[in-house]
């Protein structure tokens, strides 16, 4: 490019310049011209715009390089202990009560009935029926009979039973109302005398007793509500009769209450009223007597995982006199749950009524005197858990008795008893049992009892009572359907007074 070309270009850059500078300086004081005249009242401010945003910054995670563990060549063994498996246990029989069903809809109570019947030696018919109503939601209803009567090998040796027996439960949202209703009739003859000498007539023989049972009572069954308080309150009435020689009415009314404070600790408390009147019929001078047994007993229970202890007290009122009863005993766990030791100190009143004696001895003559026996006792003992499938007890006593009833043989007719009772006698007693328990397919039991009777102050001998028992059973589940069963019992001969009044001792028997 030449020289003059140049300079020409120059000039018009320079000349656009100027014009451009010249416009904006122009559009500038327009702009500031107008913004005076539109609020000259305002004070000049600042506004400063800014584009940054504080922002926090994510934490650092701190990430962990597992190392690899080890090698253990140790090879540890662990204890493990597998329980006895012993799902039933023997029980003592006790009166049928009904009892408060768990509601199961799959169960149906009112198709649970059954009859047996059997014949035996000695000419021993027997039945047995049981039968049951409702559906053990809101009400059950059961019925009970059995018979069973023999002839032994001696003339008159005969004897008959007859049991009836009702119960029925009626269930309440929280509570069982039950009763039950009984007829027993129990005949015998008095087959001990000299057959040689005498012939009695057989209806001159014959001991027959019924009773009439019947109770009420209420108990609560919902443990949702207040599960620390189970209650009990229940009486009964007894109407007993002894052919035309005697007859005797008995009100046994019971309040058995048990209060749980906490898991360990409980309060047992029952009141207990058992009134009795006797009435002869048959003797030279006809007597008629109150006898009545009144109580109280409140216990104090502990129960922790390797001990249980009871402690109370039972004042006892008898004819009005009041005697305080120990009621106190303990168990306590020795090693895991194999050894069990057991001690107790602990009295009871057991009422006389000819009603509890016949029971033990139904070839007595009609009483003129009724005087109950009071007993304190003093065991200890252990149990103990052999093996997977043994279990053992074993158990001492001193027992101390007043006015325990011994029956002797009245040497005259030689065909009864009669009953005395023993001012203070005492009673070393060892008690024995073990078991074999195979789960629910074999059962064995077998218990020995050894009692030696001491310090008599009345009677030379203790006459009529037994100085040992054994008793055994065995259940064996052959098969789904098929039980076998066998019992065996076994006694031996106490001391009895022959005629003439020669002391001896009689024969046992199985």
């Amino acid at each position: 490019m030449t020289d003059s070309k140049y300079s020409v270009m120059v000039n018009k850059l320079s000349a656009n310049f100027k014009k451009t500078a010249l416009m904006a300086a122009g559009c500038l004081l327009s702009m500031l011209s107008f913004a005076q005249r539109a609020d000259t009242t305002k004070k000049p401010s600042i506004n400063i715009t800014s584009s940054y945003k504080p922002v926090l910054r994510n934490a650092v995670k701190i990430n962990f390089s597992a190392s690899q563990l080890t090698a253990d060549t140790n090879h540890s063994v662990g204890k493990y202990t597998i329980p006895a498996q012993n799902l039933f246990f023997s029980y003592q029989p006790i009166s049928l009560k009904p009892l408060a069903l768990e509601q199961d809809t799959i169960l149906n109570l009112g198709m649970r009935n059954f009859i047996k019947a059997g014949f035996g030696n000695y000419a021993t018919p027997y039945v047995s029926a049981g039968f049951s109503f409702g559906d053990g939601k809101k009400s059950l209803f059961n019925l009970y009979a059995d018979y069973i009567s023999s002839k032994g090998k001696i003339k008159n040796q005969d004897y008959s039973q007859l049991h009836l027996k009702g119960a029925g439960s009626f269930f309440m949202p929280k509570n069982e109302f039950y009763v039950g209703a009984a007829l027993n009739s129990n005949q015998n003859y008095l087959y001990g005398y000299d057959h040689a000498l005498h012939n009695y007539g057989k209806d001159s023989l014959k001991r027959n007793y019924q009773d009439v049972v019947l109770n009420a009572g209420l108990r609560n069954t919902d443990q949702t509500s207040d599960p620390r308080i189970k209650y009990d309150p229940n009486v009964q009435v007894i109407v007993f009769n002894s052919d035309k020689r005697a007859s005797e009415s008995t009100i046994i009314a019971e309040a058995p209450a048990d209060i749980r404070f906490g898991e360990s600790f409980s309060l047992k408390v029952t009141a207990k009223a058992d009134i009795t009147s006797y009435t002869t019929k048959d003797l030279a001078s006809n007597v008629k007597i109150s006898n009545n047994v009144f109580s109280i007993a409140p216990s104090l229970a502990v129960k922790a995982d390797r001990f249980n202890i009871n402690a109370g007290i039972i004042p006892t009122w008898d004819g009005g006199q009041l005697v305080l009863l120990p009621n106190v005993y303990a168990e306590g766990q020795l090693q895991d749950k194999v050894f069990l030791i057991q001690a107790g100190w602990v009295g009871r009143y057991t009422k006389n009524t000819l009603r509890n004696l016949t029971a033990i001895n139904p070839y007595l003559q009609t009483p003129s005197v009724m005087n109950n026996t009071k007993e304190i006792e003093y065991y200890g003992g252990i149990k103990a858990t052999i093996g997977k499938h043994f279990n053992f007890n074993a158990k001492a006593g001193f027992i101390t008795y007043n006015n325990l009833p011994f029956f002797i043989n009245d040497t005259l007719d030689g065909k009864s008893f009669y009953v005395s009772n023993e001012k203070k006698v005492n009673d070393l007693r060892i008690h024995g049992d073990l078991s074999y328990v195979n789960q629910d397919k074999f059962t064995f039991t077998t218990g020995l009892t050894f009692n030696g009777y001491t310090g008599m102050q009345t009677h030379q001998r203790a006459w009529g009572t037994i100085p040992m028992e054994l008793n055994s059973s065995l259940r064996w589940w052959a098969y789904k359907q098929v039980l076998l069963k066998a019992d065996f019992y076994m006694f031996g001969g106490g001391a009895i007074l022959s005629k003439g009044g020669v002391s001896t001792t009689g024969k046992g028997g199985t």
